[in-house]
């Protein structure tokens, strides 16, 4: 199978990495890409929000599946401009992406499909916003209502910065804070049959403790030792099947990679978000889990055929990510710095210990920094206790000027296991 990914960040190496190492792939091609995913895919420059330039590139390659890795171009339609040239594509269209492209969407079909998630108000006035607030009360949970490369949230005590965050915003969602700790929940479906992956528990906040601002996403783990057993059947049935169920009702099915971010409160599992494809990091740790070969599962859902799918298969190991970010990250990170000790990684740490590539180019023989979040060093050992070791002394080798990383992702899992 000829397959060719869209993206250039750790999730889409995370992607990569698993299709390269999958015998039904021959030809494994990744645009844009970046330093990293170049050693497991061949790389082509392309836009990757132009759906035309995308389909045209996908036309060239003879490509039998393409899959879109990131939000913003599910969002702008590159999946449908795939789809009219008779390839196949693992990625909703843009009126199903606007379960993440539009939080009051995402809303309006929880609501209709009878999900559990937290009570809101849409607002799109300072009054509105002022109104919203003071129902509530702190904590305050404040959320862009489009895409914003997920920093658009801003959870607070202080009302002052709540208002602020909303009057910087065109549209917000204000909602009920939700107790409980959070899991992300990830299913693949064709728009009928929704089959769900290993659930995983992320790091928003860029401090050690849960301490300072959200981020993209700071390490993830799985499994979740503490979670209760039933969890994944209770929110397939009541999240997961119910909103694909209602995405078809509404005529616009959601095929691909459907992300439900669940916090497990005092009264339930409740729904904080959706998102149209995988999450980062948490794709890291829930690929490195997956024995099952992955493009079958992927062009299975592109062609509606997931109901003829073998169960998955998974290994019982542990895995987690931790994240490598540049200097100053998560405000105007600085980038260009020279990164040392991957090929000690690769010579030392492998298998259990790897490198996946998010913010980073070569410049020459040198791989440097160019974005946020720089690396994600991911392992996997028989208990999370392993896989913490295994990870940290990975990324310990790591020299990057000026970066930074938490220090205790699933710490507290691994204690109490």
């Amino acid at each position: 199978m000829n397959v060719l990914v869209i993206g250039s960040g750790a999730r889409e190496h995370a992607l990569c990495r698993s299709l390269s190492l999958d015998p039904a792939v021959t030809a494994l091609h990744c645009a844009p890409g970046n330093a990293g995913i170049g050693e497991v895919a061949e790389l082509h420059q392309v836009d990757a929000l132009d759906g035309k330039a995308v389909s045209a590139l996908a036309v060239a390659l003879g490509a039998e599946l393409v899959v879109v890795g990131p939000e913003a171009p599910l969002v702008a339609g590159v999946a449908d401009a795939v789809r009219e040239v008779g390839i196949p594509v693992f990625g909703p269209s843009k009126e199903a992406a606007q379960l993440e492209g539009s939080k009051a969407f995402a809303k309006d079909v929880m609501a209709a499909a009878e999900v559990p998630t937290a009570r809101s108000y849409v607002c799109t006035t300072p009054e509105e916003a002022a109104e919203a607030l003071d129902a509530f009360g702190p904590p305050y949970v404040v959320k862009d209502d489009g895409l914003a490369a997920g920093k658009g949230v801003v959870v607070t005590d202080d009302l002052e910065a709540a208002a602020a965050h909303a009057a910087a915003c065109e549209r917000v969602v204000i909602e009920e804070f939700l107790d409980g700790p959070e899991v992300s929940l990830f299913a693949i479906t064709d728009g009928e049959t929704v089959v769900p992956l290993q659930p995983a528990q992320d790091f928003k906040r860029a401090l050690d403790g849960d301490e300072g601002p959200n981020t993209g996403g700071m390490g993830a783990y799985s499994p979740l030792p503490w979670a209760d057993a039933k969890l994944v059947d209770e929110v397939m049935e009541t999240v997961l099947q119910p909103t694909v169920d209602e995405m078809r009702r509404r005529g616009t099915a959601f095929s691909g990679l459907l992300y439900a971010g669940l916090a497990i409160t005092s009264r339930g599992v409740r729904v904080i978000e959706f998102n149209a494809r995988f999450g980062d990091p948490e794709t890291q740790v829930v690929l490195a889990r997956l024995k099952t070969p992955l493009a079958g599962v992927l062009l299975a859902a592109a062609t509606g055929d997931l109901a003829d799918l073998p169960a998955l298969r998974w290994s019982d190991d542990a895995a987690v990510t931790v994240v490598v970010a540049s200097h100053n990250y998560p405000d105007t990170p600085r980038t260009g710095d020279p990164i040392t000790g991957l090929d000690e990684i690769a010579a030392e740490d492998a298998p259990h210990a790897y490198v996946l590539h998010a913010g980073t180019r070569r410049d020459g023989e040198a791989v440097v920094s160019a974005g946020g979040r720089v690396l994600s060093v991911t392992a996997s050992g028989k208990d999370l206790t392993e896989a913490r070791e295994r990870a940290y002394k990975a990324v310990a080798r790591i020299g990057l000027d000026g970066s930074q990383h938490r220090t205790d992702i699933a710490a507290k899992a691994a204690a109490e296991a």
